[in-house]
């Protein structure tokens, strides 16, 4: 597909360049119009080359600044006229005819992405649950968020691996295997049959807390897991697994691809690291400990503790190093709630300092987000101020959408194998969809309620509205062979305002992507799905698309350029879900 605003910014440019070719970096800006009267597109250049201009003691009226871009356009296949408003805005409208081509070409090609000019490596790094700890409401947010960017990348076409980086080592499993050798003996030779590891890491650490003979014996398997005994990587291992299995139900759930590479993978490479920021000569001693100071930065990064033991930081710089260097990552993204902000921050400036990457080339970036506030707008916690477990959240999710179903008395209309599909489809999606309709950088507020409402913009509303959408073209008893032929033999008529305004809206997509892909803010995505949705409502109560004997309700009419239109929002609508992550089905 075409991205026809970089397309306009491309004839502009050459325009501006044309026009004024001894200013530097003129601003290049070329917007959708909001109000249909005035056009398309606007490029309000103008004002700002103005201020340029004056800058360098040549006073010039923006209008004619304008004036002279429009002279200076070259020939192009998208603009049918231009008209300069106001201080210096120049509106344009494009040709029907281009319009119309692209939508025919998007229904014979599929919904394709812009082609890329170089297939880059991109690492996201989310989810990053800990061992011997519940997946909570904090998790959901990485792992919605960064599975819906890996999405994204996936779909325009990067080499994209998904990284969990799981907290599976540290001192907290000296006292989880010294309490399984307690409490299962025979573990090497029976598994233990650890139900509740939540329940199990608890009772650990209250030994931890309070018996000295405990604490001591907990720091020797440390010590002893760290030098790869084989008896006690194995009771590692046997935790391991527990937790691991609890993590793959959510992502079941959720429909999550996701490598596990967890802390303990760099552990060989931490000495490494050390090695080569004292080679340096960037390390300070400070009571003991090796720090890291890193300019512009006021905080420094301990990289070995006074015990010699090692640092989230020197795993952070660890992990950082072998994605820069092992996997040639052109793009490093950390899906991490936002009070890590900083950290990360002294993280990337240390990488740069030792001249690991070079973020004019390298882009090495946090995703932060808020966090999960229950509906009294304090941090979401059960009745009794427990973190709420996330497998608990998704059986509630999926109880209330069967209750919505059941309400809108779907339980009679559809098949037992497809309200089941309904309601995985409402549950997971509305849980996915709030959280990624929100802003990632504010905090936001957790309501079933909300998320489950069929009013405005929901996942509930969405998958609603796609289902009508596909309803129409079985109700004109047509086939996707017939559709096909349609695309390749009738011209998508544009002349109603309606028709216009959706064809455009359909075409916006592309736009929409790099804008995403620019500042990774999904939420962007959500209000656009939503925008076509309603944008398709306006046109579907104003143009008529199966025409119908009133009688006896027979088709008698088909308008097929509409059914076209009908199609290619479907399609785009497929799109926006597969990239949110939502599985939207037939019948609902």
């Amino acid at each position: 597909m075409l991205n026809i605003n970089q397309r306009l910014q491309d004839v502009f440019g050459e325009a501006i360049r044309a026009s004024f070719p001894d200013l530097d970096n003129p601003p290049l800006a070329v917007t959708p119009n909001q109000q249909a009267k005035f056009g398309d597109y606007q490029c309000n250049s103008a004002m700002g080359m103005a201020q340029m201009l004056k800058a360098k003691g040549t006073k010039v009226n923006p209008r004619e600044i304008a004036e002279k871009i429009v002279q200076n356009l070259p020939d192009n296949e998208l603009i049918q006229t231009t008209e300069i408003a106001g201080p210096g805005f120049i509106n344009i409208h494009l040709k029907k005819t281009f319009v119309s081509k692209l939508l025919t070409s998007m229904l014979l090609n599929g919904v394709q992405p812009p082609p890329l000019a170089t297939r880059k490596r991109v690492i996201v790094d989310f989810s990053s649950p800990n061992i011997a700890k519940e997946m909570h409401v904090g998790h959901l947010r990485s792992t919605i968020i960064g599975d819906s960017m890996c999405r994204l990348f996936e779909f325009l076409g990067y080499d994209v691996l998904r990284l969990n980086h799981v907290g599976d080592w540290g001192t907290q499993f000296g006292m989880l295997i010294a309490h399984l050798q307690d409490k299962f003996p025979d573990y090497l030779t029976v598994s233990p049959p650890i139900g509740d590891l939540q329940m199990f890491y608890k009772e650990s650490k209250k030994r931890f807390d309070e018996d000295e003979e405990f604490k001591k014996r907990a720091y020797q398997c440390v010590v002893r897991l760290q030098s790869k005994e084989p008896d006690f990587i194995k009771a590692w291992n046997m935790i391991c697994d527990v937790s691991r299995r609890e993590f793959q139900k959510v992502y079941d759930c959720l429909d999550i691809k996701i490598v596990e590479r967890g802390e303990s993978f760099y552990q060989n490479r931490m000495t490494q690291v050390v090695k080569e920021f004292e080679d340096k000569g960037l390390v300070e001693l400070d009571e003991g400990r090796k720090i890291v100071f890193v300019p512009g930065q006021s905080i420094p990064l301990t990289i070995v503790k006074s015990d010699g033991g090692y640092t989230y930081d020197t795993s952070d710089l660890a992990a950082l190093r072998q994605r820069l260097f092992e996997e040639k990552a052109d793009i490093v993204i950390y899906v991490v709630d936002s009070g890590q902000g900083t950290h990360f921050q002294v993280i990337f400036a240390a990488g740069q300092m030792i001249g690991w990457y070079d973020p004019q080339v390298t882009r090495v970036e946090h995703a932060g987000f808020g966090v999960v506030l229950g509906e009294d707008k304090k941090k979401f916690k059960t009745r009794s101020g427990d973190t709420v477990r996330l497998m608990d959240l998704l059986e509630e999710g999926l109880k209330r959408s069967m209750d919505k179903l059941k309400e809108k008395e779907r339980d009679k209309v559809l098949t037992p194998e497809e309200l089941v599909k309904a309601q995985r489809a409402v549950a997971f999606g509305c849980i996915k969809y709030a959280d990624l309709s929100h802003n990632r950088i504010n905090d936001y507020v957790f309501s079933f309620d909300k998320m489950l409402d069929d009013r405005g913009n929901t996942a509930a509303y969405l998958l609603y509205a796609f289902t009508r959408i596909r309803s129409i073209a079985r109700l004109a008893n047509l086939d996707e062979a017939s559709l096909r032929k349609a695309a390749e033999t009738t011209e998508i008529l544009l002349d109603h305002d309606k028709e216009w305004k959706l064809g455009k809206c359909i075409l916006r997509f592309p736009e929409i992507l790099q804008k995403i892909l620019d500042d990774l803010l999904l939420h962007t995505l959500c209000d656009y799905l939503y925008e076509l949705a309603t944008t398709f409502t306006e046109f579907y109560d104003s143009c008529y698309c199966v025409e119908k004997d009133r009688q006896t309700g027979e088709v008698n009419k088909i308008n097929m350029w509409r059914m076209l239109l009908c199609e290619a929002t479907a399609s785009i609508m497929a799109k926006c879900f597969d990239i949110l992550g939502l599985n939207p089905v037939q019948r609902m």
